[in-house]
């Protein structure tokens, strides 16, 4: 008798796992024969944080500790640059963005640099007290820039940083970010800094709209594939789509190619419409079908670093798309396809 009672449990147990795991879109992940992407990897150890180019050739580089490198070749090779700041100021270098010779470098704590002459100078600028670290920086136009900070506050420049003109002050409703995106045409996504729900900001909005979360996994990331729809990556390395972009409630079924312990950190989209996930110790997953099925790309599951952020660039100063995929401890991957 005793036995039939510690059965009931156990059933119990195994139908409630097997409705979980129905309930997930799981797929069996291959490793591909081949791969688009080249290993580079730096001297320095630091954190590549973010990457954009001016033309075809000539690009910049940054991450943590002042890391800064120029390319010359479109990428292929990198060389180091320094910036003009006293050695004490340790700066985490998070974002850079140019159109044409005009550029512009943020970087924690409270560091903002403008260039106009293609970063062969770069001033740096004071931005006052601002509520939170700058996290974000975006080149409008000629001396027009935006600045978005980790607490959610933006901020626009039209004269090449002298004065800035707060957008969004009242900033309650992101949270203060762990992640925040911005398209071309002035919307932004962010993440609360602890994961539990997302906000969005329409264009010449100045109110965020807080969403709950697809699940009870918090969210790593968030952002917007070409068409301007959302994906979301989460905790128990899930992967999300929006199904219906005037529902930001609706979500897909949470996609989990691989159960590694591992988390996805950022999504890309490639020039030929293939799904780029990239995460922790070397994973870098692709779907050819929307997000149905998965493989491992066999050069960066090779490495041993984790993947922080995927960049695709497609920009009008540009012949061609370039796309890297951005790790730690001196590790990047260049797009060769």
């Amino acid at each position: 008798m005793k036995k039939s009672f510690t059965s009931i449990p156990n059933l119990l147990l195994s139908l409630a796992l097997c409705f979980v795991l129905c309930s997930c879109s799981s797929t069996s992940v291959k490793m591909n024969e081949s791969s688009p992407w080249k290993t580079i990897q730096f001297e320095d150890q630091a954190n590549a944080l973010d990457v954009d180019f001016i033309d075809d050739n000539h690009g910049f580089l940054v991450g943590s500790n002042r890391l800064i490198m120029e390319s010359n070749d479109g990428g292929e090779t990198w060389e180091k640059r320094s910036l003009d700041i006293t050695a004490e100021e340790n700066f985490r270098l998070l974002d850079i963005d140019f159109k044409g010779s005009e550029g512009w470098l943020i970087g924690q704590p409270s560091l903002v640099m403008h260039t106009v002459n293609e970063g062969k100078n770069w001033t740096r600028l004071s931005i006052g007290k601002l509520p939170g670290q700058p996290f974000l920086v975006t080149t409008i136009n000629d001396g027009v820039a935006e600045l978005a900070t980790t607490a959610g506050a933006i901020y626009e420049t039209s004269d090449s940083g002298e004065s800035w003109n707060a957008k969004v002050v009242d900033a309650s409703g992101s949270g203060g970010v762990r992640d925040l995106r911005r398209t071309n045409n002035g919307e932004y996504v962010s993440v609360s800094s602890l994961g539990n729900f997302f906000s969005t900001l329409e264009k010449d909005g100045d109110t965020w709209i807080a969403h709950q979360r697809a699940s009870s996994k918090r969210v790593q990331s968030i952002g917007f594939n070409p068409e301007g729809s959302l994906w979301m990556l989460s905790r128990g390395a899930e992967i999300r789509f929006n199904e219906d972009s005037s529902d930001l409630e609706s979500w897909s079924k949470p996609i989990i190619p691989i159960l590694n312990g591992y988390n996805y950190l950022d999504m890309g989209w490639d020039p030929n419409g293939d799904i780029w996930a990239g995460g922790g110790n070397g994973t870098l997953i692709v779907s050819k079908d929307q997000g149905k099925t998965w493989s491992s790309d066999p050069v960066a599951s090779g490495l041993p670093t984790n993947y922080i952020k995927i960049v695709f660039l497609d920009e009008e100063n540009l012949d061609n798309q370039k796309g890297f995929v951005l790790g730690e401890r001196g590790y990047i991957l260049k797009w060769n396809s």
